[in-house]
């Protein structure tokens, strides 16, 4: 969530670019704004810089780690092919009918 200084700043900036006839209203108009703005805030599902640097931090470790199955995995069925396929050469030669 924005921080209280933030949106207190963000509301006294919209105030002070009111027309000059609101001015004489200002304070009113500071209040309004931080309420509609802390309202509307609320209403977003917001985290933190913090969270959301963790949260990367998380993803690209895990990325990483699914980078790295994927070789293994590759590398695991790259070894088990020719073997595969060898079984499948002596396999099929048993069991060919005797040509007459």
């Amino acid at each position: 969530m924005l921080d209280p200084k933030q949106i207190d700043d963000l509301a006294r900036r919209l105030a002070d670019q009111a027309p000059k006839g609101f001015q004489v209203l200002q304070e009113d108009l500071n209040r309004s704004f931080r309420a509609t703005l802390e309202a509307g805030l609320a209403r977003l599902d917001l985290v933190t810089r913090e969270e959301f640097d963790v949260q990367a931090a998380v993803l690209a470790r895990s990325r990483s780690k699914l980078a790295a199955l994927e070789q293994r995995v590759a590398a695991l069925e790259a070894r088990s092919v020719p073997a595969s396929t060898a079984e499948q050469a002596s396999g099929s030669a048993e069991f060919e009918e005797p040509s007459a």
